[in-house]
């Protein structure tokens, strides 16, 4: 399969964790793959072993996405997939002490993904089957007061999610993924662990395969726009 008909897919945070299993899924299945990264390659070494298109780029800054813009749509005239992934998670006590991570929240989580998805509207109106997935959280629905600016900004990009499955029908589907517990962070201790599990009816962590199987199903059906899939074993049953 040569480049040119080869589907073509856009993943922020592709350095690790989810962003990173799924851009490999996705170069097994022989996806062209630019994988956004921002100062860890992580894992980015690795795809780019496997074919991918490492791109640097810190979403708090508007002209790094701008240029991280550009560099996709010199390589590529078609987007066919384009998932919004890349995230800062951190509690309330750290965004009060600093001003700049209040608003890398809104940064990151709303308007880079406003500008990626304004800015390649052309690239994704090529594909015959034109998605955009942007990776929210079931949090949104029912904010913890914890992470007052992280589900404030999420709760943004699950608004957007919205508005753009409006403005770009029919030409290109949009559609949300709401995680759960699906792969804890290192930081995280048993005691964490054992009290969120306790809270999810299905009692386990999902694991990242949800996440990336919820990502083909959007993909594949091609009569869902404007939707929110909770991937969550039923946890935002008992939030």
């Amino acid at each position: 399969m040569t480049d040119s008909v080869k589907p073509v897919a856009l993943i922020t945070g592709a350095g690790r964790r989810f962003g990173f299993e799924l851009a490999k899924a996705l170069l097994e299945e022989g996806y062209r793959i630019f994988a956004h990264y921002n100062t860890s390659r992580d894992g980015i070494d690795e795809l780019e072993s496997r074919g991918a298109i490492g791109v640097q780029a810190d979403l708090t800054n508007h002209q790094a996405v701008l240029a991280l813009i550009a560099t996709v749509k010199e390589q590529t005239n078609r987007l066919d997939l384009m998932v919004n992934n890349a995230s800062v998670f951190v509690q309330n006590p750290a965004v009060d002490d600093d001003p700049k991570l209040l608003a890398a929240m809104f940064e990151v989580h709303v308007q880079a993904p406003y500008l990626l998805i304004t800015q390649l509207r052309e690239q994704l109106e090529t594909s015959d089957n034109a998605l955009v997935v942007n990776i929210t959280d079931i949090y949104t629905d029912s904010p913890s007061t914890d992470y007052i600016a992280y589900c404030a900004a999420k709760a943004g990009l699950a608004n957007l999610t919205l508005s753009f499955a409006k403005q770009l029908a029919p030409k290109v589907r949009v559609n949300g993924i709401q995680p759960g517990p699906i792969l804890f962070l290192p930081e995280h201790d048993n005691e964490h662990k054992n009290s969120v599990l306790a809270q999810t009816p299905l009692k386990v962590e999902g694991g990242l395969q949800p996440m990336i199987q919820t990502v083909r199903f959007l993909r594949d059906n091609p009569f869902i726009t404007g939707e929110f899939i909770k991937v969550d074993g039923g946890r935002a049953l008992n939030l």
